[in-house]
């Protein structure tokens, strides 16, 4: 801010800059210019929208909450249900980028040698890294460390597909970055450390062949469905704040016959900036940004129950077998959901909503 960035390709461009300034000419070499509405403009940036996208209101519903709370999301569904498509239109409704966090995200960039020629990098990143990655190419390393998939995603997007195709062993190492928000790098004479507060969406198949549940028969054994399923572990599930089941689009979905035109993707995105504006207030002076980056002491003051939501929420964990992290993470996406209907409080009808986006721990890892 104040700020004038010339760009130069070596130290003679530089002298020569200095003494054009200094003599009080105009510099041959023009300023970098940063137009922020156009940085916050969603405008002619994106060739794809959620309107597009025939059926799946549930899964845009679940990406919407996920989009304004910061939550990591995993879908699930048979082969040609459109995960992998709605999880690339995800970028079209996330919040803008701040000017602070643009700059945050363009020093990772240029640590990795990835500016190239863009500059100030202006969107949030969007990673989607093959399932043969590396645990170095994920976290990141070298005899020089340089940063991973996860410090690139920074304050993006990480999308891994096909989930239980990664090596369980890649997986893992995921579990300390999206519980820590950084990843440290160790060498013998050096240690670094990267952020990586990203907002993980994931996709799998239901089983091998894919089509456990859908319409279509499913040849996979029930050990078979246990034994894919398995290979993503419980304390790396209980870390992802939302599970939707994505289920194959009907006939008439897909033709449009009769079902209403889904909302567009500026739409969606301005109800999602509306409750991150919300939680910014929510959290001033206090360095979290959104309502999964809460602490225990947020949630307890943030997300306070009446007596109904209270019993409610204790029923699910008591059916459901449901952890202390899952407990939290129930809250925080209540806490979104509410922020989206524009509620001081959560309610009874939040807290049943987030259930439901664990209620495939009870389909799948049981």
């Amino acid at each position: 801010s104040g700020v004038d960035v010339y760009p130069i390709k070596d130290l003679r461009q530089a002298v020569e800059l200095c003494r054009d300034i200094q003599s009080g000419l105009v510099p041959k070499i023009a300023p970098l210019k940063l137009d922020i509405a156009a940085m916050k403009s969603i405008g002619n940036r994106y060739r794809v929208d959620f309107a597009e996208v025939r059926g799946q209101q549930n899964t845009k519903r679940a990406l919407e909450i996920a989009s304004a709370g910061g939550h990591n999301i995993l879908l699930i569904g048979p082969p040609g249900s459109g995960k992998t498509m709605l999880a690339k239109r995800l970028p079209t409704i996330l919040p803008p980028l701040e000017f602070e966090e643009s700059l945050e995200i363009t020093k990772i960039h240029s640590v990795a040698g990835l500016t190239g020629k863009t500059g100030l990098i202006t969107e949030r990143p969007f990673k989607n890294p093959h399932h043969t990655v590396s645990q170095a190419g994920l976290i990141g390393g070298g005899s020089i460390p340089r940063p991973g998939e996860v410090s690139l995603a920074h304050l993006g997007v990480l999308f891994l597909d096909e989930l239980p195709e990664f090596d369980r062993g890649v997986l893992e190492v995921l579990r300390q970055p999206m519980e820590d928000k950084e990843v440290t790098i160790s060498r013998a004479a050096t240690s670094l450390t990267f952020p990586a507060s990203f907002m993980l969406v994931a996709s799998m198949n239901p089983c091998p062949c894919g089509y456990f549940g859908s319409t279509r028969e499913c040849k996979c054994s029930p050990l078979q469905i246990q034994r894919y399923v398995g290979k993503i572990s419980g304390p790396l599930l209980d870390r992802i704040d939302i599970h939707i089941d994505v289920p194959a689009v009907n006939f008439k979905e897909l033709r449009g016959k009769g079902v209403p035109a889904g909302d567009s993707s500026e739409l969606i995105r301005t109800r999602v900036i509306n409750a991150r504006e919300i939680q910014l207030e929510r959290f001033s002076g206090d360095g979290v940004f959104s309502n999964s980056a809460m602490s225990p002491t947020q949630i307890r003051k943030f997300c306070a129950l009446d007596a109904d939501s209270e019993n409610l929420l204790e029923r699910a964990m008591l059916r459901q077998g449901l952890s202390a992290r899952a407990h939290d993470r129930i809250l925080k996406v209540a806490r979104t959901i509410a922020d989206l209907d524009r509620s001081e409080t959560v309610k009874s009808n939040h807290i049943s909503e987030a259930i439901n986006y664990r209620s495939l721990d009870r389909t799948y890892w049981t």
